[in-house]
């Protein structure tokens, strides 16, 4: 197949952790063509989805680990798969790609659905499952933020759009800082925020449980550093090899047929004791810590699920 990867520099990646990389390598080895691409370089031209890109391959060189052609401007629908594969923040720019990329729906897969990744934002999916999910409020006024913390104490306070995470504070009972942070936020952005009531659980981790097709192929937990809330790997969270229990599964069994049903081939779920948190679906990790601890191809069980939908 020929597959095209809108994603970030890809000279810029860790080899060894990130997720897109690891999806070349795993097409690269069934003979499929790669195309790279930012998304800066895609565009709507006289009703053609095309991208300014590199034809390229992979290798496990770190520095040396992808290897370009001359820059190319493509028709997308030519391609068999487009990956929808750059970090958020899922501010407008975002949202356009997603725009830009459903208009190929006639032609080609794109991974996951832009449709749906654009109406599935990581914390507003989890809406959909109240009884999953710990006690939430959105919103950006302060005395509805202050009431949601007055009944619950301690709190978790983030960007609404955020990942990484980037901007999330713990305040609990004592905290005198609601009010400053509020307007901090709120200075340089109208998106409302999030606040979850504080789970002590994220102490022993914070579970990523990755779905392909809707189906749950495993998890690792992600450790905060001493001092630190935040168990994101990008702020210095620590994986850990770890199972799935019973309560993983549940929530697994209730969201997956909406996910599979939606074309969110490549999903990643949090996981804070008994309750889910967050449903990843713009540019979910984890594939390579799991391959590693499991020893489980679980790039391959994701291209097996792109190679079925594609006939």
């Amino acid at each position: 197949m020929k597959v095209a990867f809108q994603m970030d520099p890809i000279g810029a990646v860790d080899i060894n952790a990130d997720s897109s990389f690891r999806l070349a390598e795993e097409a690269q080895e069934r003979g499929h063509s790669l195309f790279f691409f930012v998304p800066d370089d895609l565009a709507y031209r006289e009703g053609k989805i095309t991208a300014r890109g590199h034809d390229f391959t992979v290798q496990r060189v770190q520095g040396d680990h992808a290897h370009l052609g001359p820059v190319r401007d493509v028709d997308l629908a030519d391609f068999d798969v487009v990956w929808l594969r750059q970090d958020p923040p899922f501010d407008m720019h975002y949202i356009t790609s997603t725009h830009l990329l459903d208009r190929l729906k006639e032609t080609t897969l794109v991974v996951n659905d832009p449709f749906w990744v654009r109406n599935f934002p990581e914390k507003l999916l989890v809406l959909d499952f109240p009884d999953l999910t710990p006690p939430t409020t959105i919103a950006r006024n302060l005395e509805t933020i202050k009431a949601f913390k007055a009944q619950h104490g301690d709190v978790i306070l983030k960007p609404l759009y955020g990942n990484g995470g980037a901007g999330v504070f713990r305040l609990d009972a004592g905290d005198r800082n609601l009010t400053s942070l509020h307007e901090l936020f709120t200075g340089f952005s109208r998106e409302p925020l999030i606040v979850q009531k504080f789970l002590p659980d994220v102490s022993k981790g914070d579970k990523r449980v990755i779905l392909v097709d809707g189906d749950p192929v495993g998890a690792i937990n992600r450790v905060p550093a001493e001092g630190e809330t935040r168990s994101n790997m990008h702020v210095g969270g620590r994986p850990e090899k770890i199972g799935l229990n019973d309560r993983d599964l549940e929530i697994c069994a209730r969201i997956g047929p909406l996910l599979r049903e939606k074309g969110q081939v490549f999903v990643g779920i949090d996981v804070i004791g008994d309750y889910l948190t967050e449903i990843n679906v713009t540019s979910p990790t984890g594939i390579q810590e799991l391959e590693r601890f499991d020893s489980v191809n679980i790039a391959g069980r994701i291209w097996d699920a792109i190679e079925a939908r594609r006939g």
